[in-house]
């Protein structure tokens, strides 16, 4: 089989997000939040763990801590012990409290506007500065690559299998073939089709409106 050239990629990955597009149209963000602020601690709780699950503890999280300064004053343990049914939530309690005090001492208690200073938060990586960038501010510079975008561009083969357990090479990968208008959509967009369709455990190729353009089907 022919190796498949940048080109002929680049335009089925454009017609792949120009059908998810009449398929959802704009997606909002599956996180409830009120703020920048929130939206960054509601990201990092996030890793490894179900946006359904980081919105049943961020209600009392946020009554109890509604703002940096207040969750900069907050007790790890206490925080703990609001998110303790989510994942890894004594890291994530540590991180929220550590991020929070950085947000008030070195910016003012403003959420920073760039990715060089959000990954500086503590818990912060790429992903979550993307989110946050993207919802909060407008601001596109990358491609939150969490589980299910990771899943599908490698089903996809928009980025090589030595890729697979690196979002970040898979996020470069995307950023190369994609033209930058789509890369606002992609995250909502392709997370709604992973979790309808192209799921983790027994995808529903059957029934999946993009199997010509699949090679994954063929």
């Amino acid at each position: 089989m022919p190796r498949e050239t940048n080109a002929a990629k680049r335009e089925r990955a454009v017609e792949f997000c120009e059908r998810l597009d009449r398929r959802y149209g704009p997606v909002e963000c599956f996180l409830d939040y009120q703020s920048p602020f929130r939206l960054v601690i509601s990201v990092l709780l996030s890793a490894q763990t179900t946006d359904a699950q980081v919105n049943k503890v961020t209600p009392r999280l946020f009554e109890l801590w509604p703002t940096p300064e207040a969750m900069a004053g907050a007790s790890m343990a206490d925080v703990a012990e609001v998110i303790k049914s989510i994942g890894f939530y004594k890291t994530k309690a540590k991180h929220a409290v550590e991020a929070s005090q950085m947000i008030v001492a070195d910016f003012g208690g403003e959420v920073p506007h760039t990715m060089k200073e959000l990954t500086s938060l503590p818990g912060v990586g790429r992903k979550t500065a993307n989110i946050v960038l993207n919802v909060s501010f407008g601001i596109v510079e990358g491609i939150a690559v969490d589980t299910h975008v990771n899943r599908i561009a490698h089903r996809l083969r928009l980025s090589p299998k030595t890729h697979e357990k690196e979002p970040l090479k898979t996020e470069q990968d995307l950023l190369k073939i994609l033209p930058h208008e789509y890369w606002t959509n992609v995250n909502h967009q392709w997370i709604s089709f992973g979790r309808e369709i192209c799921t983790a455990r027994s995808p529903k190729c059957g029934e999946c409106p993009m199997t010509d353009i699949c090679p994954s089907v063929r």
